[in-house]
């Protein structure tokens, strides 16, 4: 048996990147899989569950998805939020549209995502809540205010929720990664990428695969047990907490 035999999964962002690594590693562990996106999913990651077209800003779409995840499952598990946008621009030429557009998917989608979760979560006596965030919410970065902004809301966030929702058995922790080679990061400059992974005690960028595993660690049991309010660093050595 697989450590996520029957259990039912909602992973946001699920058509690329994180998300898509995620499903796949969940669905090798038995895991039943509702993946949500703003776009379709591919038929490849189709094949492993449910696949639902929904904007995770907009609150009544993100809240009739998980009502049908749960009426067609009959129950929810695990949340793992990785939706998300990223492109980078100076803060003196960053219009409020693009820094509001950045909070609405990459904090204000987690929130959205986490509040019609939980309470299915909590009618059934536990679950598991695991928000991306990033290293940059972390440390910063330049041209990146609007994205370590959120990011940075993600991983607190997480800690209030983790300290609200533990007592009822529910168990929220991020995940703060590296530069992970992605369709996020094609918004980020070649001059950008050059300079970071020289930056890395690694000397390279993630793999999403390499952080799928983190992912796996916190949803389940008894491996993840007792992570409460926790930000995992998978990040090539980027941050050292």
């Amino acid at each position: 048996m697989g450590k996520l035999e029957g259990q039912v999964a909602v992973i946001t962002g699920a058509s690329g990147g994180i998300g898509a690594a995620t499903a796949r590693l969940f669905a090798r562990e038995g895991a039943r899989l509702a993946l949500l996106d703003v776009a379709p999913v591919p038929e490849e990651l189709q094949n492993l569950g449910t696949a639902h077209v929904v904007d995770v800003t907009d609150a009544g779409a993100v809240e009739s998805a998980t009502a049908k995840v749960v009426q067609d499952h009959g129950r929810l598990d695990i949340l793992v939020s990785a939706a998300g946008i990223l492109d980078e621009v100076p803060f003196l030429e960053m219009s409020p549209e693009r820094f509001d557009r950045t909070i609405a998917v990459d904090l204000r989608g987690v929130f959205l995502a986490a509040r019609f979760a939980a309470p299915h979560m909590v009618a059934a006596g536990g679950g598991r809540i695991i928000n991306i965030a990033s290293q940059l919410g972390i440390k910063g970065g330049t041209n990146l205010a609007h994205y370590v902004a959120a990011k940075a809301g993600v991983i607190g966030l997480t800690k209030a929720l983790a300290l609200e929702l533990a007592p009822k058995g529910v168990l929220v922790n991020a995940i703060a990664p590296g530069p992970i080679v992605t369709p996020l990061i094609d918004g980020l400059s070649e001059e950008w990428k050059r300079s970071k992974s020289a930056e890395l005690p690694l000397g390279r960028f993630g793999r999403p695969e390499e952080v799928a595993p983190t992912a796996l660690l916190l949803a389940g049991s008894p491996d993840g047990d007792i992570y409460v309010g926790q930000t995992l660093g998978p990040n090539s050595g980027d941050v050292m907490p």
